[in-house]
């Protein structure tokens, strides 16, 4: 299988972390009231949660956890008393839901200390690589 590299600022770029977001979602279940892509630079997503929380995740630094202070399609997310949930800045969807339960808890490798993977300056750093595998073939059947 030979890697492809998608080129940065398409509409493909731009909507690459989605299949990879909404399998998290689909995971978290009934928990979520709902989901929207934020912009660029960095790419990320914002899930609402039921309990006045969300969940963002971005290019950078992965996902947190705060309490949900404002936001809306396209717009980055601002939350308060934000914890990191750790575990790299793409973990298998299914390890969210037990990252996030730590972080609701301040134990396991969830952390109030923002870390940095990668920068989204970095276009070409193999990290499209990464989310493709969530948006292959079978992802996109789903979509």
């Amino acid at each position: 299988m030979a890697i492809r590299h998608v080129e940065p600022y398409t509409d493909e770029w731009l909507r690459q972390p989605v299949s990879y977001v909404r399998r998290v979602v689909d995971l978290l279940g009934a928990e979520v009231t709902e989901w929207w892509e934020g912009p660029c630079d960095p790419r990320d997503a914002t899930v609402r949660l039921g309990d006045g929380n969300a969940l963002v995740w971005d290019e950078e630094s992965g996902w947190r956890l705060g309490r949900f202070v404002s936001g809306e399609r396209g717009a980055h997310a601002e939350l308060t008393d934000v914890r990191y949930l750790g575990h790299g800045l793409l973990p298998k969807p299914e390890r969210v839901p037990e990252a996030l339960s730590d972080a609701r808890t301040g134990v396991g490798a969830s952390s109030a200390w923002r870390p940095c993977y990668r920068s989204h300056r970095n276009c070409r750093d193999g990290f499209d690589v990464a989310l493709d595998f969530y948006g292959g073939p079978s992802a996109i059947a789903g979509v």
